[in-house]
Parts: structure tokens; C-alpha cells; sequence
């Protein structure tokens, strides 16, 4: 069996975790190829260059003549984390969306056909899948793709891609949708990192609209063994959903941490809702857990406590 992956995006919150719990786990050897734009950050990488089956290609995926590099050998796997991923980016300017996690993944995907690896990971996201009524049951792998933004749309349609090459080239491609993470590395932009490093600051934490949208909370690291079981056991042209099971309103999160922190909750502000905002995400993940035996094992509170532990670290590291 082949031994060597490459992981794309790697820098970045979710791909920098997948790594560390691989080289912790696993003996697997990685390549990790990154772009380094705002998204991925040295930092999230800086104590890996010291484990030999570990090495960095910084390139870009949305370029041809950039991956030369990082295909000197083949592959077991590629596992695609490259992405935009930031909604309201996407708002402003969805060229950057559009040439990363499309383009980008189109090039994989003929990486793949012409034999540089055997199989394929495109790790997309819940969002595809539009919002739900706070009625309606969780979106499974069947439930159609309805996006409202263009982050969503781009990840959409790259996964359409995925699908396609399966369909007429029989590929060994798998898809992953996963519902919100959080957890150590997160880039500052997203949710939860802001409210815990504004609240650390005393500085106001903006609510969108009224504050009751509603997000399934993975953490990272449950996220990360779940791709292990996807890498190894899942099934060739298969969806696998991976949610965390933890529904709770966005204001709801910041007041937890508000109460963490033994901050006052006037520093919640409520602001003007976001264009495209969906009103609720959640996963069922009954697919993962009955075919591959996965299930999410880090509580919301035990893996948000510990997210606010790193970050007041880091901040008082930042701080000296």
C-alpha cells in the first residue's frame, strides 16, 4: 500500500490539525502543499519540519505549472483541503473562490487521472447544502445542493466536478461534507476565534442580525479521525457526511464563552444581518457512523473550552 500522501491546504486550520493528528497517529508520510495566502499561516506548520516523513511545497493549486513540483512521485492519496472558505470574502469577490476551489480542484482531479495518485479526498462542507427551517430534519448525503453564497456555490460545483470524473472516468474519488468546526488554528476571520480573542481584548464582538442562527459544532479533532476512517475504509463515488451533533444558536456560542472568560455580556453587538445568511445547518451523520464506525467524541463545552484555552495562550505569547 502507498504510503505517501499529499495533503493540499495544509497550512490552513483544518489541514495543519489533519497533519498533526497523522503524524501523530499514523504512519503515513506527508506532503503538504500551500499557497500561503491570508488563509494558511507558517505558524500552523513551524513544528513539523522536524519529522521526517513530513515535507512543504509551497504552490498553488489553481496553477498547472505550480503543482510540477509537488507531483515528483506518485501518490496513495490526495486529500483536498484547499480553500476559500471565508463567506463574507466571497461576497465582496468570488474570483479568488472561483480559481481555488474550482480550478484547483479540477486540477487535482487530472492529477488523479493521469495516474499521479490513487485515490482522492475532496473535504467540502454543509453549506452546500443551503439552509434549513428550524423544523426540518438534518441534511443527509441525499439532500440536494441549494448554496446561497458564492463560498458554497464554488464548493458546490467542485463537487459536482468530483462527481462527474467518478461517473465517466471511474475514479477512486470519495467527498466529504462536514458541518461548522472549531478548534486550535482557526483563522482569527471566523467566528469563534473572533469572539474569543475580541472578548480577551474587551473589545465588541458583532452578532449577525437577531443571533439566532443556528450551526452544528464540529471539533477539529473529531473531524480529523473521521477523515482516517474515510481514508482507509471509505468507499469509492460515496458522500460521507461528518457532523458534530451539537446545534446551537450563534448567540448562545458567544455567551458561553462570554461566561468562560467571566466577561460582560454587553460586549455582544448586534449588527446588520449578512447577505445570503443561512438560517441553520445540521448534519446527519448516521451514514459515517453505521459504514465506518465513526461517531464525534468531544463534547461542544470540553472541545470550546479548550479552543479558548489555546487561544488565551497564544494571545499572551502574542502579547510579550
Amino acid at each position: 500500500m502507498n504510503k505517501n500522501l499529499l495533503i493540499t491546504g495544509g497550512a490552513g486550520f483544518i489541514g495543519a490539525n489533519f497533519i498533526e493528528y497523522m503524524l501523530k497517529n499514523s504512519s503515513y508520510s506527508i506532503t503538504n502543499i500551500d499557497a500561503l495566502t491570508y488563509a494558511g499561516h507558517v505558524d500552523n506548520m513551524k513544528h513539523f519540519d522536524q519529522n521526517p516523513n513530513y515535507r512543504f511545497i509551497n504552490c498553488d493549486i489553481s496553477n498547472p505549472n505550480s503543482l510540477i513540483d509537488a507531483f515528483d512521485q506518485k501518490y496513495g492519496a490526495i486529500i483536498n483541503f484547499a480553500a476559500e472558505s471565508h463567506v463574507d470574502r466571497s461576497i465582496e469577490n468570488a474570483n479568488p473562490f472561483v480559481n481555488t476551489n474550482i480550478k484547483g480542484t479540477l486540477n487535482l482531479l487530472y492529477a488523479v487521472l493521469n495516474g499521479k495518485a490513487n485515490k482522492m479526498i475532496q473535504v467540502s462542507t454543509d453549506e452546500v447544502y443551503g439552509s434549513l427551517n428550524t423544523d426540518e430534519l438534518p441534511f443527509t448525503e441525499h439532500s440536494p445542493l441549494l448554496p446561497n453564497n458564492s463560498y458554497s456555490a464554488s464548493k458546490a460545483s467542485a463537487d459536482l466536478l468530483v462527481r462527474s470524473f467518478y461517473k465517466t472516468h471511474q475514479l477512486p474519488l470519495i467527498i466529504t461534507r462536514c458541518s461548522n468546526n472549531y478548534g486550535p488554528k482557526q483563522h482569527r476571520e471566523k467566528f469563534i476565534p473572533k469572539a474569543v480573542t475580541n472578548a480577551l481584548n474587551d473589545i465588541k464582538i458583532p452578532l449577525y442580525g437577531d443571533g439566532l442562527h443556528v450551526r452544528d459544532w464540529l471539533y477539529v479533532d473529531d473531524h480529523c479521525r473521521a477523515l482516517h476512517k474515510v481514508l482507509e475504509h471509505g468507499e469509492a463515488g460515496e458522500v460521507y457526511n461528518i457532523g458534530g451533533g451539537h446545534e446551537r444558536t450563534n448567540k448562545e456560542v458567544i455567551t458561553i464563552i462570554l461566561d468562560y472568560l467571566g466577561k460582560d455580556q454587553r460586549l455582544i453587538e448586534y449588527v446588520e444581518d449578512r447577505k445570503g445568511h443561512d438560517r441553520r445547518y445540521a448534519i446527519n451523520w448516521g451514514k459515517i457512523h453505521k459504514e465506518l464506525g465513526w461517531k464525534p467524541q468531544v463534547t461542544f463545552r470540553e472541545g470550546l473550552f479548550q479552543t479558548i484555552e489555546w487561544y488565551k495562550i497564544k494571545y499572551s505569547q502574542q502579547s510579550r
